[in-house]
């Protein structure tokens, strides 16, 4: 089967340049696992973190967020049968999405929005899930609930904010203030539904000065977290919540002890990678996003489609990803032939 894998390391410097095409045997399904034929992906951090820290022999597979079909299933599977269309984000310690065929855990699978194709269903599973969890398990809001709350969602206009900022302003009560320093990516914010939308290039706590906003109780730091981190502390208040999923070098917790701040971290990663006790909960949870979709209460975060699935392809994924200037999400779709 066709595949596209990191093959070498590069000292120095970006080893952008081995993203490569590859062929690979087409892996055999058992247990849990479905052998899903993948029809279109999209690109995530992840994959940028992952290809960047590559140190091995072998080659790679890289990509998570995944739409495909069912071709054949394990001996304990039950949610599902060959022939289902399906979508989800995988695990990080298997190969990925980016090649034609590919094992997957049902507990961690859902059957895609009937009302979305390929490449629009493609662009959601992963920030899906991380929103979602981020929102609900970690920051403790509840549905239908949170009035008179207030969250702030740092890089509001990339794949995690976008669906993030759709979740809160439809599923709760909360006022919705998204972060974004460029006219077309706060425009973005505003179309998903922000009630406030800030420049993050400036000072957090001046900005929501300016909107009329004194504190917020609950803080979702997408990016950069480290360079506001003072900010939201002292824009959080007492007994308030911060939750980041990215990766500062470090984070000093002492300064949150003075208001009882709570401190939060997301990685959608940790059920599939520990085989939780509620790994179904992803499934549950990509199963009631879709039915949110064909209801027409969510809708797609695709914002840029980059073609078939091919090495160049994604490599120039990738090289925008890094740029941090991607609006939504990048998404590519078939295999040549």
């Amino acid at each position: 089967m066709k595949a596209i894998a990191i093959t070498r390391t590069a000292q120095g410097s970006s080893n952008l340049d081995f993203l490569s095409d590859i062929e690979l045997p087409q892996p055999q399904a058992c247990g849990h696992d479905l052998l899903v034929e993948v029809k279109a992906v999209s690109v995530n951090p992840v994959d940028t973190k992952v290809r960047a820290g590559f140190n091995a022999d072998t080659p790679r597979v890289l990509g998570w967020d995944a739409v495909g079909v069912v071709k054949a299933i394990g001996e304990a599977v039950t949610l599902f049968q060959p022939g289902d269309e399906v979508w989800y984000a995988g695990a990080l310690t298997r190969p990925g999405s980016n090649s034609e065929y590919q094992l997957v855990d049902e507990r961690i699978v859902a059957r895609k929005p009937k009302t979305l194709n390929n490449a629009q269903a493609a662009a959601l599973p992963l920030t899906a899930i991380t929103a979602w969890e981020m929102l609900f398990d970690r920051l403790g809001i509840n549905e239908n609930g949170n009035e008179g709350d207030v969250l702030l969602i740092v890089g509001a206009a990339g794949g995690v904010g976008s669906i993030m900022t759709q979740l809160a302003c439809k599923l709760t009560r909360l006022t919705v203030i998204g972060t974004a320093s460029r006219p077309a990516s706060q425009q973005w914010v505003k179309a998903l539904g922000a009630h406030h939308v800030i420049d993050h290039s400036k000072p957090l706590t001046e900005e929501l000065a300016r909107i009329g906003i004194a504190q917020v109780t609950h803080v979702a730091s997408l990016n950069n977290t480290q360079e506001h981190y003072q900010q939201l502390i002292n824009a959080l208040q007492p007994q308030g919540k911060l939750a980041l999923i990215d990766d500062p070098e470090s984070l000093d917790a002492v300064p949150l002890k003075m208001k009882s701040l709570s401190l939060h971290w997301e990685f959608m990663f940790t059920r599939s990678m520990f085989t939780t006790h509620d790994i179904i909960e992803q499934h549950k949870l990509l199963t009631r996003v879709a039915q949110l979709i064909d209801q027409g209460v969510l809708k797609t975060t695709l914002g840029e489609h980059f073609g078939t699935i091919n090495a160049a392809n994604l490599r120039k994924a990738h090289a925008l990803l890094e740029s941090q200037r991607a609006v939504g999400k990048i998404v590519l779709e078939g295999f040549a032939d």
